[in-house]
């Protein structure tokens, strides 16, 4: 399909799920995760104030760096690894074709 990029989320239960993003909707992880039903909560509606979002960049794409809001939600989270980003804050852009995630565990899992 034109204008999409294909996106690998792992989910909290090791299922693999092949995701195809729209790059021309100003979209991010967190919202393509909520569309295709994934449990990603993206309580903040995408505004880097929550973590509930947070997942694990497991390829070795090129993202854009973490603003400090971004900085600051992950440093109050919980099971933040050095791979850990926000995903209202990685943008859907054909840059990302092939990215790989793992969505990150929840509160005290």
């Amino acid at each position: 399909m034109e204008n999409t990029v294909k996106v690998i989320v792992i989910d909290r239960e090791d299922q693999e799920h092949i995701l195809e993003a729209p790059t021309d909707m100003s979209m991010n992880m967190m919202e393509v995760c909520k569309a295709y039903e994934l449990p990603v909560q993206g309580t903040c509606g995408g505004m880097a104030l929550c973590a509930s979002c947070h997942m694990y960049v497991l390829s070795d794409h090129e993202l854009q760096e973490p603003s400090e809001d971004e900085e600051n939600m992950l440093d109050q989270a919980f099971f933040v690894k050095s791979n850990s980003r926000l995903g209202c804050q990685i943008k859907i852009t054909d840059a990302i074709d092939g990215l790989v995630v793992k969505l990150a565990p929840v509160g005290t899992e």
